[in-house]
């Protein structure tokens, strides 16, 4: 397992980046690097957290993966013609939310450098909030609705047996 930084969350540091950069690159998104210490533009929590501004993702590398993901699938979830207007804020509502997260647990499932049974745990030490009480609960129990608003988009071909 590679080290992890504050909060105790896997950051773009810990790992190659290569992996997540491609997989992002396969989305349409463009990676740009902020230097250390520099904000990172159209972070909507600020700090070290991704931001998004179009289709770039801005990224520094004590960003942590699961906020990168989460910034990509607002990216793919977003409809195309509200895309080129994303900045900071992707404006989606809440069942656009739950499928962005649902989303960014499939992605970081395809991440050998990361997986979906870390992000969940690193959802929740961030403080994601789930009615079931953790990350992994609520994908396996609790997220239908945010599966059906995938599948119905067509970003997921077919529904999700397990993870």
């Amino acid at each position: 397992m590679a080290a992890v930084g504050e909060r105790g969350v896997l950051r773009l540091r810990d790992v190659d980046p290569a992996e997540l950069l491609a997989l992002l690159a396969d989305y349409g998104l463009r990676s740009v690097r902020v230097a250390d210490g520099e904000p990172i533009p159209g972070s909507f929590w600020g700090g070290e957290e991704a931001g998004l501004i179009g289709g770039c993702i801005y990224l520094r590398a004590d960003t942590p993966l699961h906020s990168a993901l989460h910034e990509a699938s607002h990216w793919i979830c977003t409809p195309p013609e509200r895309r080129a207007a994303l900045h900071t804020d992707a404006l989606g509502g809440q069942a656009e939310e739950n499928a962005t997260c649902y989303l960014q647990l499939l992605l970081a499932a395809r991440l050998r450098c990361f997986g979906f049974a870390r992000a969940c745990a690193d959802m929740d030490a961030w403080g994601y909030s789930f009615r079931l009480g953790s990350a992994a609960r609520w994908f396996a129990a609790d997220a239908d609705d945010a599966r059906q608003w995938l599948v119905e988009r067509g970003l997921l071909e077919m529904p999700l047996v397990s993870a």
